[in-house]
């Protein structure tokens, strides 16, 4: 597998490898993986379909490094992009060494869970059930979703209730992940802890702020394009364009009187600064772009 700035660090007894996140649409892995690197690095939001591309989430430790895989839930595609997105969560199953199992803890396992139960089965990767959102379910509903989920990988290695959102749990799941690691190379630097180009987490948290405010018919239908991006001593400077398919869905973005990119703008620029430690100067316009979904150039343009 090829990774994006990669920088190898050789040491005897070093430990590294590939993890993939696997589970349904909004469980809860995107959380997970920034919740252990430390760092937000994959955009969160309620919405399915948050996820569209592989993303790296490194975790580092003493003399070993997890490289989390968060890729789009598994699910059946309906148009190009989501044909991208499955052929994508088939390609890191191949390349990982092992993988964190991801149920939520306040719904029953159903036959979404027992599909991607068995394709891990099928792969014979190493797998850590992990019981997420332990926050928002009751002791039983927690029991219930550990007895099935354990009954969906029988030969698992762990199971760990927790919740990414308040941590609980994350502690000792993150002493799990060595275990699951073989000798080897560090795949990144200890200052990094994302393959993500500047534009790409720059798209990622914009759509973020986005998909956060938006009614459920609009958050399929959109995607940022960042157009350019200068980064000097006085800060960071973006211009990007918030793509959806309809003008419709243009006027819902915009808002009456311009107040809902307003709010995404000033949502976007907070978590960009945090991200970059630097004052951002954001310039957000909404554009329509008909069909982008099927369109394989505009696709390739937006990396995914």
């Amino acid at each position: 597998m090829r990774l994006k700035g990669i920088t190898v660090v050789s040491e005897p007894t070093y430990k590294s490898g590939l993890i993939v996140l696997a589970g349904r649409p909004n469980v809860g892995k995107s959380t997970l993986a920034n919740t252990l690197a430390g760092a937000h690095v994959a955009a969160v939001s309620p919405r399915p379909q948050t996820t569209r591309r592989r993303i790296s989430a490194v975790v580092h430790g003493d003399g070993w490094q997890a490289v989390l895989q968060d890729v789009p839930g598994f699910q059946t595609p309906r148009d190009a992009l989501t044909e991208r997105m499955q052929h994508t969560v088939d390609q890191t199953l191949a390349d990982c060494d092992a993988a964190l199992f991801v149920v939520n803890a306040a719904e029953p396992t159903g036959k979404g869970d027992q599909f991607i139960a068995q394709r891990l089965v099928q792969a014979q990767l190493p797998t850590v059930i992990v019981v997420n959102k332990t926050d928002r379910a009751t002791p039983a509903q927690i029991a219930d979703a550990i007895t099935s989920a354990v009954a969906l990988i029988p030969d698992f290695v762990a199971v760990h209730p927790i919740s990414a959102m308040t941590e609980d749990g994350c502690d000792a799941l993150r002493d799990e992940l060595p275990p699951l690691l073989s000798v080897g190379p560090a795949y990144f630097p200890d200052n990094l802890v994302t393959d993500q180009t500047p534009e790409e987490l720059s798209a990622e948290l914009i759509r973020e702020a986005a998909l956060q405010r938006l009614r459920e018919e609009v958050p399929h239908a959109l995607a940022v394009s960042i157009e350019e991006m200068t980064i000097s001593r006085d800060g960071v400077r973006i211009i990007a364009s918030v793509l959806v398919e309809h003008e419709s869905q243009k006027g819902i973005v915009v808002g009456k009187g311009g107040q809902m990119i307003k709010e995404i703008g000033i949502s976007a620029r907070a978590a960009l600064a945090d991200a970059f430690a630097m004052t951002v100067h954001l310039d957000l316009t909404v554009k329509v772009r008909r069909g982008w979904r099927q369109d394989d150039a505009m696709l390739n343009r937006l990396g995914l």
